[in-house]
């Protein structure tokens, strides 16, 4: 295949940047389509019109691609959730809670990526990778926080815990907002049980929404 020899013959810094970004597009691409869960590394290098093998020279695991694109979609929801918070000098709980809840539930992949990254996605790449990612993403977490606390007064501890709260609770609701195809089926046929697929961005509104009026003015524990 002209596309693989094209691949395999790559050499300079540049081409193997660009390699990189077209294996991180068909993996975001895939998830989208798919759910992450669904896409083998095998799924991916058919996308870019590769090898297996010859991927494996760029990323050493499909984890290790997903964590990368886990760590690109912190860096765009933090980006779009601060400029959406810095827009008021001023702010509820309630619009905090709106901002948090638009800029998660307006990115499924990141959604989906933000669930599996703590069950997966960090077991199966080098503590180097890990590291990697888990100082990038203190730092969109600690910008973040400066925004919690210039409208609300919230503590540093404050802050973490809403944002742990907002980021696992997307991740999770998502997961129950897309069931798949069979349980979609089932969840059809029996009233019963439908409860088992909820809207995302409602229930974490309310449930964020709850837990910054909780802290609003509450005085930190010693």
């Amino acid at each position: 295949m002209t596309d693989q020899a094209v691949f395999q013959r790559a050499r300079s810094t540049q081409a193997k940047q660009a390699r990189e970004a077209a294996i991180l597009d068909a993996a975001r691409t895939l998830g989208s389509r798919r759910g992450i869960r669904e896409v083998t590394l095998t799924d991916i290098a058919a996308e870019v019109g590769m090898h297996k093998s010859a991927l494996l020279r760029y990323f050493e695991t499909r984890e290790q691609i997903f964590l990368r694109l886990t760590a690109e979609g912190w860096r765009e929801w933090s980006e779009a959730l601060c400029t959406d918070l810095a827009q008021h000098a001023r702010a509820t709980p309630a619009t905090v809670a709106a901002s948090f809840t638009g800029t998660l539930s307006t990115r499924p992949l990141f959604c989906d990526l933000l669930a599996q990254a703590p069950l997966n996605l960090e077991r199966n790449v080098s503590l180097e990778a890990v590291r990697t990612f888990k100082l990038g993403t203190l730092e969109e977490v600690a910008r973040i926080c400066g925004e919690l606390h210039r409208l609300l007064d919230l503590t540093e501890e404050q802050a973490v815990d809403t944002i742990a709260t907002a980021t696992s609770m997307a991740g999770a609701l998502w997961q129950m907002a897309t069931p798949g195809p069979r349980l979609q089926e089932l969840y059809a046929s029996d009233p019963r049980l439908g409860h088992a697929v909820v809207e995302v961005e409602p229930r974490l509104h309310r449930v964020l929404t709850a837990l910054l009026t909780g802290l609003d003015g509450a005085t930190p524990l010693p």
